[in-house]
């Protein structure tokens, strides 16, 4: 037998930290993702609506209702108690309300865009203004939930006090947005066609696509390094997890979506239609807030810095985070720099 190589001693030593690594993570079983304590206020056609609890009375502080994306769950903005921007809104003093999106059934399939924002979003907003017994509400738009908030502010502003967009596609074809030139040829009636409701696993798969050393090999790469570290592995499985639960989309929203924004730039252009009105986003003149990531490969900070030169607020910050598209919620320096800075933005003007 021949002697061991030193490379054959670190393949076997790797080898080892990652069975180890692996066992723990089976035995930690299904991790609970978005635990914080919360109430059901609504319950829709697609949606329901969260209030999250706080010891403190919750009217006397102001309240933001968040818009999350259709393409994940909202859980990574409560992936666990130290990780949670929803947690560290309410430590901070807020009121917090998370519209949370139904799956799509065989029977949503033909489901329009503007149900989501014209209907759903706006019978969420008028059940936090009656609990609230105000006659606006403050908005926080992630992502796509960000593309939505800035349509609602546009169509009707009367409703809409503050408005903070997060990572928030604005312009969807500046020039470092792989995912818009991956999308920009995709042939979506015949992807419709096909499946109907557009799965969340193809989507997924997408998405590490455009990342896949990184998303795929690196982080089971990582994993070795945690064997020792049972809350970093506690969060790794709660990552995955919402990682992996990606639901799937409503097929003529989805298609109206990429068909009209990553395909057309329609927003951007003023040409973008919803319930038979062009979403004019000049008249969006509350103050905004617009938060986006430095190192997003998703939604390229470019693609969110656009909104700046097409709104008619006179009152417009930015926030730029030297962080990605998913460690703006989650990474330690995120959670103790960003839930701070909207809170105190807010609080500033409501």
């Amino acid at each position: 037998m021949s002697p061991s190589t030193p490379f054959a001693e670190e393949a076997q030593k790797l080898g080892q930290q990652l069975s180890l690594s692996l066992q723990q993570l089976s035995a930690l079983g299904v991790p609970s993702i978005g635990t914080t304590e919360h109430e059901t206020v609504l319950r829709g056609d697609g949606f329901r609506l969260l209030r999250y609890l706080s010891k403190a009375t919750r009217n006397d502080r102001p309240a933001v209702l968040i818009v999350y994306a259709l393409v994940n769950r909202p859980w990574v903005l409560d992936l666990e108690p130290e990780r949670s921007t929803i947690q560290r809104f309410l430590d901070l003093g807020l009121d917090v309300f998370l519209i949370e999106w139904a799956d799509p059934t065989v029977s949503d399939t033909d489901r329009e865009l503007s149900d989501y924002i014209s209907r759903m979003v706006k019978e969420n907003v008028e059940r936090v203004c009656d609990l609230r017994q105000e006659s606006a509400v403050n908005l926080l738009g992630v992502c796509q939930g960000g593309t939505f908030s800035l349509c609602f502010s546009a169509l009707y502003p009367d409703k809409v006090k503050n408005l903070i967009t997060m990572v928030t596609p604005v312009d969807f074809q500046t020039a470092d947005n792989v995912l818009s030139q991956w999308v920009r040829h995709v042939d979506l009636d015949r992807l419709v066609g096909c499946y109907g409701n557009v799965p969340g696993a193809m989507l997924n798969a997408l998405f590490i696509s455009l990342q896949p050393f990184r998303l795929g090999s690196k982080k089971y790469l990582d994993l070795v390094d945690l064997a020792e570290h049972p809350e970093a592995l506690a969060t790794f499985a709660r990552m995955e997890r919402w990682i992996a639960d990606s639901p799937a989309q409503a097929g003529r929203a989805f298609a109206q979506f990429i068909g009209g924004l990553y395909q057309r730039n329609a927003l951007i252009k003023g040409k973008f239609v919803i319930d038979e009105r062009i979403v004019d986003l000049k008249k969006i003149k509350c103050p905004v807030l617009n938060v986006y990531g430095l190192t997003d490969h998703l939604v390229p900070a470019s693609a969110s810095r656009a909104l700046a030169d097409q709104i008619s607020s006179p009152d417009y910050r930015e926030l730029a985070f030297d962080g990605g598209h998913i460690g703006i919620y989650v990474s330690r320096r995120a959670q103790a720099e960003i839930p701070a800075a909207i809170t105190t933005w807010l609080k500033a003007r409501d």
